[in-house]
């Protein structure tokens, strides 16, 4: 299992669209251990990109914060599971407890009305 964060600092960005890297870190369910992480750098931002160019490295997941309506319906067209509504954290940490099923999705959507991402 491949599963995206976006970063900012080294913590999870509050805007998968706008980061500058991602993460993607390999993992085994069964044994809910980590296997391999990579830094990429994404493509220019727009629409469609991102959950193209993730499902092409073979995410299955994404951990995010805030994510429209839109980029929600690309990212499950392309088969890729989404948790939003996580602010910050060590990816490593997220990605543990979305193991154990511990990572609930939040209510998080960004309309970019007002938003700062």
């Amino acid at each position: 299992m491949k599963i995206a964060i976006p970063l900012a600092s080294g913590k999870m960005s509050e805007h998968f669209g706008h980061a500058k890297q991602f993460v993607i870190i390999e993992a085994d369910p069964a044994s809910k251990q980590i296997i391999n992480t990579t830094h990429l750098t994404p493509p220019a931002h727009e629409p469609g990109v991102l959950p193209r160019w993730l499902h092409q490295q073979g995410v299955n997941a994404i951990i995010a914060g805030g994510m429209g309506q839109r980029a929600k319906d690309l990212f499950t067209q392309s088969g890729i599971a989404i948790k939003t509504g996580k602010s910050g954290g060590a990816p490593e940490e997220l990605v543990v407890a979305f193991l154990n099923g511990a990572l609930a999705s939040g209510g998080a959507e960004c309309n970019h009305e007002g938003c700062q991402h």
